[in-house]
């Protein structure tokens, strides 16, 4: 059986024997873990109670807040293509628009770094949004603006109001990673297409 070709190789542009593709390999570890990362949160065995479809959705979601990329329609794509994603392209598209903003916002602990301190937009879905969303992506969608623009108010509150819209513990330590790894994903497709435009 053929292995998956590698994500970030796919979404980068990289082709096998390029000059990035020899840069990736000195890295192969990385590489590695990077794919396996990919393939246990979008391609794992069993899901559990994180279902595809809503893996789809929080990654468009969340890779969309990050700019129109190759990345941003790859999840779109992977969405629209789930038989329970599709009718939410269109709904997680306008809620996109509706949360675009930049960070990171937030507040520290009383301290040398409150001056650091920052407010801004504190995200939530439409009304309009949330019949089509139902309750745990609404819930989702909101925790994952607070990972992407407001990490440092996070706070045990925002876990129960997960818990309350039907996450399970499982499914919001996955959900948090889920989150990381696809800020990891944005920011290494765009450097290596970066270096791409660069050299060529």
């Amino acid at each position: 059986m053929m292995a998956p070709k590698d994500i970030i190789d796919t979404l980068a542009g990289i082709e096998p024997g390029s000059t990035l593709d020899a840069i990736r390999a000195r890295r192969l570890q990385a590489r590695e873990n990077a794919q396996k990362s990919y393939l246990s949160l979008f391609e794992p065995v069993d899901p559990g109670d994180f279902s595809l479809a809503e893996r789809a959705a929080v990654a468009a979601f969340v890779t969309g807040l990050h700019g129109e990329s190759p990345v941003a329609a790859f999840y779109r794509d992977k969405l629209g293509a789930n038989a329970d994603g599709a009718a939410l392209v269109e709904p997680i598209q306008i809620e996109i628009e509706r949360g675009k903003t930049t960070g990171p916002y937030g507040a520290f602990p009383a301290g040398p770094l409150s001056a650091e301190n920052k407010a801004g937009l504190i995200y939530r879905v439409s009304a309009e949004r949330k019949p089509q969303l139902g309750n745990r992506l609404v819930a989702a969608l909101e925790h994952a603006h607070l990972l992407v623009f407001r990490p440092r108010d996070a706070a045990s509150a925002d876990m129960k109001a997960l818990l309350a819209a039907g996450w399970s513990t499982t499914g919001i330590v996955t959900f948090s990673q889920l989150v990381a790894f696809l800020s990891f994903q944005v920011r290494v497709v765009s450097g290596l297409r970066t270096l791409a435009a660069a050299s060529a």
